[in-house]
């Protein structure tokens, strides 16, 4: 009986710390939110009340929107969908190979290991928008530079997660191909890429809708697609031009969400 209260005493005061621990944290990352808030300017008040107005005023130029110049927003629209798709198509390519060397079950060495995942950490950490800086300043104006700004960086995310799926695989497959003397080829081939397929296919669908979203942003560093229309109207003052554009883009990123849920239930 005494043994029994005693085995409850240590599991209520382990509950009791693990309920402080718990409380410590949350209060702690609330306190760090707080602080970054007050960096960043979100508890200024008058400051934010004072932008009140010019926002509603810009709104108001905003309106009505105007579609006269909607027949120059084909092309820039196509090159936008072209950037996303190209941009996610070269990131699968080149990823999937990096990802079976920065999979501890299917990497060659350990050395390609280590190398393969610097690649892949210093592919994500370098922003859209900086890439396309540099690729604008390297191969110029247009699509291109956006293209390879989103393939490259997408590489770094769409490796990363296909390391991981590689990682988690079941190994019940891959110790039967050993055993019947498949060779490193044969087992990703068979026993580890039918396992990982799924998720490759959700994340490819996934990492295009958010390249067409990001393709819209790199055009304000000139790499061409629509948002190059959006950056090009905003310094001219067409806030009326601007919202039509804003409408065009919000119809044409529901469009790309929809085609890609379709996409995933009919492929997966």
């Amino acid at each position: 009986m005494i043994s029994n209260q005693n085995r409850y005493s240590n599991l209520l005061q382990q509950q009791n710390r693990l309920y402080y621990r718990s409380l410590i944290n949350i209060i702690s990352l609330l306190l760090i939110i707080i602080i970054s808030f007050a960096l960043v300017g979100l508890l200024d008040g008058k400051r934010l009340s004072e932008g009140i107005p010019d926002l509603i005023e810009m709104v108001a130029e905003m309106l009505p929107p105007d579609f006269t110049r909607v027949s120059h927003w084909i092309k820039p629209l196509i090159d936008t969908i072209a950037m996303s798709i190209a941009g996610t198509g070269m990131a699968i390519i080149l990823s999937f190979p990096i990802a079976l060397g920065a999979a501890q079950n299917t990497s060659p060495h350990p050395s390609i290991y280590v190398v393969s995942r610097i690649i892949l950490n210093i592919a994500r950490a370098i922003p859209e928008l900086l890439l396309g800086i540099i690729f604008v300043a390297a191969v110029g104006f247009g699509a291109l530079p956006g293209v390879l700004a989103l393939g490259f960086h997408s590489i770094g995310m769409v490796g990363k997660f296909f390391a991981e799926s590689i990682e988690h695989t079941d190994k019940a497959p891959i110790e039967a191909a050993k055993a019947v003397g498949a060779n490193h080829l044969q087992i990703i081939y068979h026993s580890i890429l039918p396992q990982v397929l799924p998720q490759i296919a959700d994340l490819t669908f996934y990492r295009w809708e958010y390249n067409f979203r990001a393709s819209l942003v790199l055009g304000a560093v000139g790499a061409g697609g629509i948002g190059f229309e959006i950056i090009g109207a905003l310094r001219l003052l067409k806030y009326q031009e601007v919202s039509a554009l804003l409408l065009v883009v919000l119809v044409m990123v529901t469009l790309v969400d929809s085609l890609g849920n379709y996409l995933r239930k009919k492929f997966i």
